[in-house]
């Protein structure tokens, strides 16, 4: 493998300084408050910032969903889930529902919103293959919610976003990435918890130049979220003056992916980015028939691939198929505390990605409605950013229940850190983790990274 020179060097120090990404180790990281800053993706500055009142005309960049007419709650808070339960994204169905679960258990534990428990409503996202999101959230807009937790995907999230705000219905996605939703058109009713990937793809980009390696190739699903970690990867890379020898798309849907791979194995790259979902293990394979897999090339995954393989009844992968494979996906580290009050709701968890994300977007749809004092999606809505940033910390539902009752502004900090929602309705600071897979094909912590997008 070349070595990268000292300019190539001087070069990826520069990055790693103008992305200011902060180090935290394995100790526990100060959660998402770092306060360096990514650089803004090229589509949300050629673009009018996203207005985030749900009930004043914002300024399109395209076709707008149509504005509902404000209308009052009906004194209970109802919350939806839209996650996926089957699919290629299923393995982060059960800590996202175990997160939302343990929130509103919480809260109604703690005297519930405007004097009433809060009412959960559940269905099913899936993958988008086949696409059942749109009748799943009929489902939930029939029971008459006033919020919706989901999508995971961003193409899923994205195919339902006009039909849930012109409903008037708040959805906050704990996992959403894609850029794309910096700048779409949803009336200032479309939130996250998880970051754009304008910071997994700085991230990702420095892991890569960091392990001293000057020429990548990235490997991406032909969709949302794939196309763009992909490109701000790419952006970031070569800002570094690093060279991607190519970037290849894959069609998710397809049987085989023999192609891709063989066009990515003729530029003979030193790493291989690849942006999937669970596919990812038979392009893997595809990839070790063509030597290039992880014993001869450095494989990086994200977090739509980053999961437990280790079960062989399930995986049937050979021992240390995967060794070596580093990854990065969102999310601080998670306390054992959380882990445990995870586990007592949902005992047979295997993983926990993007359940503090999770609990989070539950917690903070509660307390906009508190602090609007009204349950509907308008109120909630018009909220949201400020019970999230520049108030007196608070770090608990009850806590900060307590302090808007008593008229106090809150900035609430949530498990997966402080969110502190910039006008997009995407949170300004967060936590990247990185990771590397052992020999047992399951994957452990190496390093956190915290910084700002915005």
């Amino acid at each position: 493998m070349t070595r990268p020179t000292r300019a190539w060097r001087a070069a990826a120090a520069s990055a790693a300084a103008l992305l200011a990404l902060t180090a935290c180790g394995t100790e526990p990281a100060d959660d998402t408050s770092g306060e360096p800053t990514a650089e803004e993706s090229p589509t949300k500055e050629e673009s009018p910032t996203k207005e985030k009142s749900p009930t004043e005309d914002a300024e399109p960049a395209g076709e707008t969903c149509p504005v509902p007419p404000p209308k009052k709650g009906n004194g209970q808070l109802t919350i939806g889930t839209l996650l996926p339960l089957t699919g290629d994204l299923a393995f982060l169905g059960p800590p996202e529902v175990a997160g939302v679960q343990l929130a509103v258990q919480d809260i109604n534990k703690a005297g519930g919103v405007l004097d009433k428990d809060v009412k959960l409503v559940q269905a099913d996202s899936g993958d988008g293959s086949p696409d059942i999101a749109p009748s799943e959230t009929d489902k939930l807009l029939n029971a008459n919610v006033d919020a919706i937790v989901g999508a995971a995907s961003s193409s899923v999230s994205l195919s339902v976003l006009d039909k849930i705000a012109s409903a008037g219905v708040v959805q906050m996605s704990p996992a959403n990435t894609s850029t794309a939703f910096d700048n779409c058109d949803d009336n200032g009713f479309y939130f996250r918890t998880a970051p754009s990937d304008v910071l997994q793809g700085a991230v990702l980009a420095n892991l890569v130049a960091q392990d001293d390696h000057d020429n990548v190739a990235i490997l991406a699903r032909q969709e949302a979220y794939g196309e763009a970690l992909a490109n701000q990867t790419e952006k970031f890379f070569t800002q570094a003056g690093g060279n991607v020898v190519a970037k290849v798309f894959y069609t998710p849907e397809a049987t085989n992916w023999t192609s891709e791979v063989q066009q990515i194995a003729a530029e003979d790259p030193e790493a291989i980015v690849l942006i999937g979902f669970a596919e990812s293990l038979s392009i893997v394979s595809e990839m070790v028939s063509n030597d290039i897999g992880p014993d001869q090339k450095q494989v990086y995954f994200v977090d739509g691939n980053t999961a437990d393989y280790s079960n062989e009844k399930t995986y049937g992968l050979d021992q240390g198929f995967l060794e070596g494979v580093r990854a990065t996906f969102p999310g601080a580290e998670l306390t054992g505390d959380f882990r445990q009050r995870l586990l007592e709701v949902d005992p047979q968890l295997e993983s926990f990605t993007y359940g503090p994300e999770s609990y989070d977007a539950t917690v903070l749809i509660a307390l906009a409605a508190i602090a609007g004092g009204d349950d509907s999606g308008a109120t909630i809505a018009g909220n949201l950013q400020a019970v999230s940033v520049e108030g007196t910390p608070c770090m608990t539902f009850e806590e900060c229940a307590g302090m808007l009752d008593s008229g106090e502004d809150i900035d609430y900090q949530g498990v997966s850190g402080p969110i502190d929602f910039n006008g997009t309705g995407s949170p300004s600071a967060a936590t990247i983790g990185i990771f590397e897979y052992e020999a047992d094909n399951n994957f452990v912590n190496e390093d956190y990274v915290t910084g700002t997008t915005s």
